[in-house]
């Protein structure tokens, strides 16, 4: 049995030694998706996820993958490809369209976890500067790429990314993380594991391990000035 969060109180979640093993990492049920409790989720290290037509689902999985700081490294062609600088790198300049491309289901996939009333929280979260959005454009203007997340001090969450052409959430990424561990952020939350994120120095850690440090780095009050553009 999961706890259910009620609505109307303050934010709250039980210890995440709770949460269940299968499925890893399920911790609670209901509560609310104002910006107190997403700010008091990810603070936390708790996180939403959930379908339509299912309660808001909170989650806390162990081991947890993180990208530190010191462990960020591009492979050699990912290298050659941001040095021929094809492409345009933004912040925060689309972020509902992101949102909206990343909620469209995958390739093989019937419907999506990003629901609308997941799309609103997290727009609400970008106009009071919290969750933010990076934008990979080609040459022609278009969006190509991009991905979204949250920033509480030291640590960034990433939530999703999607991709229309090869390679361009992997430039959006890497510019990013570039620019972040260049400004102060020694953390990147990747939730889950990914191939995606470990060709980036990625590794799964204990939830110990990663509470330990988060609230360490969550109560170090640190602001970053986001430019429009990356390149």
């Amino acid at each position: 049995m999961i706890d259910w969060l009620q609505e109307k109180s303050q934010p709250y979640f039980p210890e995440t030694s709770k949460a269940q093993r299968e499925p890893n990492g399920l911790l609670a049920a209901g509560g609310q998706l104002t910006p107190s409790w997403l700010i008091a989720a990810y603070r936390r290290g708790v996180f939403p996820w959930f379908e339509d037509n299912s309660p808001i689902l909170w989650w806390s999985p162990a081991p947890r993958m993180v990208l530190k700081a010191e462990d960020f490294r591009l492979g050699r062609t990912l290298r050659k490809l941001i040095k021929k600088g094809q492409f345009k790198i933004s912040c925060d300049l689309a972020f509902e369209e992101v949102i909206y491309q990343c909620a469209q289901p995958r390739e093989g996939e019937a419907g999506t976890w990003i629901t609308q009333e997941m799309e609103r929280a997290y727009i609400r979260l970008n106009k009071n500067g919290i969750s933010h959005s990076v934008e990979c454009w080609n040459q022609q203007g278009e969006l190509i790429g991009g991905l979204y997340g949250i920033q509480i001090n030291r640590v960034f969450y990433g939530e999703s990314m999607f991709s229309r052409e090869n390679n361009a959430s992997k430039l959006v990424f890497a510019h990013f993380a570039f620019f972040l561990f260049a400004s102060g952020i020694a953390l990147i939350d990747c939730q889950m594991h990914s191939d995606h994120m470990a060709q980036f120095g990625a590794a799964e850690i204990s939830r110990v391990e990663f509470e330990v440090l988060l609230a360490e780095l969550v109560k170090q009050p640190h602001t970053i000035q986001y430019p429009k553009f990356l390149t």
